[in-house]
Parts: structure tokens; C-alpha cells; sequence
């Protein structure tokens, strides 16, 4: 028999400035605090698009305004956290931009550490583990539209 679940879906917004993308340490999140992880992030809320969702967080976490026009799709990811919470089943949409209005900075202290950019040819080692898949994707050229993440081969 199989369980019920709830799938959660997010937004990814990865800051693009040549081969470089920006980056933020999580801090006091409960989850994976202190890695690096995309510049903005986080879930798409009650009658809100993923591009809505995108915008509103690149707002929220860098006080920057995005065009969802200028949103590019990378890859939509489904994930699962392999537990019985009916809520670690995943689907991440990945959105790269590289036009904005503003100076990305750090808008929620109380959530992030540190912004910086940088290379995707030389990112940090300590990256969100589902959010390198992407980051290297990007890097190499070889990204899915879908990816699937902690499921077995």
C-alpha cells in the first residue's frame, strides 16, 4: 500500500552575471544552515505561480525586482526526502535571471549569513546537495528539464 503525501513546491532564483551566480549562506532556517544556496528562494504560496513565487522571493531575500518576462526556466526538480512526513516529497522550479533592478543584498539577516558571487567553474564545497545538482547542470550544460533527486537509481 502506498502512503499519501503532499507535494511542496518552491521557486529558485539563481542571479546569473556571466559565469558567475550569487549565492547566500543559510542561517537560523532549520535547514541545511550554514551551506551556500541559491540567492532566493523559497516555497510558492496559496494561488501563487512558481514565476510569482520567484519574484516575490527575489524581492524578499535580495531586495531586487525581477520581471517574471526575464525569469528563464532551467529545470523543474522532484525530490523526496525518503520519510514518512507527508511533506518531504519535493518539486523545485529553477529559474536563472540576469536582468534586475536594485543591488542584490542581504534583506532577511535573520536568515542568511553571506551573499556572495561566484564561478560556477569554482563554487563552494558546501552547497545544498540538491541545489550543486543544478549549479553543476549549469556549469557543464548537461541539466534535464526534469531531474529527479534522492530517489533510488
Amino acid at each position: 500500500m502506498s502512503r499519501s503525501f503532499f507535494v511542496v513546491p518552491s521557486s529558485y532564483v539563481l542571479l546569473r552575471r556571466g559565469s558567475e551566480v550569487l549565492l547566500q549562506v543559510r542561517q537560523n532556517t532549520g535547514y541545511m544552515d550554514g551551506h551556500w544556496a541559491c540567492g532566493a528562494a523559497g516555497h510558492v504560496e496559496v494561488d501563487e505561480s512558481a514565476h510569482q513565487a520567484a519574484v516575490r522571493e527575489s524581492r524578499e531575500e535580495l531586495d531586487i525586482e525581477v520581471d517574471a518576462a526575464d525569469l528563464n526556466p532551467v529545470c523543474a526538480m522532484h525530490r523526496t526526502g525518503r520519510s514518512d512526513d507527508p511533506t518531504s516529497e519535493r518539486v523545485d522550479f529553477f529559474f536563472t535571471v540576469d536582468a534586475w533592478r536594485g543591488t542584490p543584498r542581504i534583506a532577511e539577516p535573520s536568515k542568511a549569513a553571506d551573499v556572495r558571487w561566484h564561478d560556477l567553474a569554482d563554487l563552494p564545497d558546501d552547497v545544498v546537495p540538491h541545489e550543486r545538482v543544478v549549479l553543476d547542470g549549469l556549469r557543464t550544460g548537461d541539466l534535464p528539464s526534469i531531474v529527479q533527486f534522492g530517489f533510488d537509481a
